[in-house]
C-alpha cells in the first residue's frame, strides 16, 4: 500500500467515546499530500483535564459539526488508505465508539497500523510518546492539537518507511460490528 490516512483524535472526556477534533494527514507514494482538521461538535460534557490537555472546550465547538456530519465529509479519505495513528488502538476505540453511538455503519472491520508498534521494533530502548519521538527527529509538534499530532505521526512514519520498515508486519483488524 502506498496511501496511508494518518489520523488523531481529540477528546471531551475521560469517556473516550466521543470526539472533539480530529486531525487526518494523507501520505501518498512517500509524501504528505494532504491535511484535514476539524473541531467537532461531541454533544456531550467536557472534563476540565481533557479542556486544560488540549485547548478545547464547549464554546469553540458550539458551532462545529457533529460526528455524523464530519463523517459525511471524511469517510471517503478514511476509506481511501491504510488508517495509521500514533498508539492507535486508542484513536481506533474512539472512531468506532463514534460510530456506533450514532449508528453509521461504515464496514464489519478495517485495517490500520500503529506507529508505536513500528518504532518499538525499529527502536527498542526509547521511549515512544509522541512528544519523545518528535523530539527524537526533530520533528516540530504542538502536542494534544489533533492537527499537529496527526502530520507529526505522519513524519515519524515517513522516517520509518525511509529505515525500511515493512509496514505490512504491523498491520492490525479492527471490527466495527457491534
Amino acid at each position: 500500500m502506498t496511501r496511508y490516512i494518518v489520523f488523531d483524535v481529540e477528546t471531551p472526556n475521560h469517556n473516550n467515546d466521543r470526539m472533539s477534533a480530529i486531525g487526518i494527514t494523507v501520505i501518498e507514494d512517500g509524501s504528505i499530500v494532504d491535511n484535514y482538521y476539524s473541531l467537532v461538535n461531541p454533544e456531550t460534557s467536557f472534563d476540565y483535564f481533557n479542556v486544560q490537555l488540549t485547548g478545547i472546550d464547549e464554546d469553540m465547538v458550539e458551532d462545529a459539526p457533529t460526528f455524523p456530519e464530519l463523517w459525511q465529509e471524511i469517510e471517503p479519505l478514511m476509506s481511501s488508505g491504510l488508517l495509521v495513528a500514533h498508539n492507535a488502538v486508542f484513536d481506533m476505540n474512539v472512531l468506532k465508539k463514534c460510530l456506533r453511538y450514532y449508528d453509521i455503519v461504515w464496514k464489519p472491520y478495517v485495517r490500520y497500523t500503529c506507529t508505536v508498534l513500528m518504532g518499538r521494533s525499529l527502536y527498542p530502548r526509547i521511549s515512544h510518546k509522541l512528544n519523545d519521538m518528535c523530539s527524537f527527529f526533530d520533528i516540530p509538534l504542538d502536542h494534544h492539537k489533533a492537527d499537529s499530532d496527526s502530520n507529526a505521526c505522519a513524519e515519524i512514519l515517513l522516517r520509518y518507511l525511509e529505515n525500511g520498515v515493512q509496514v505490512n508486519r504491523f498491520i492490525r483488524t479492527c471490527s466495527l460490528n457491534k
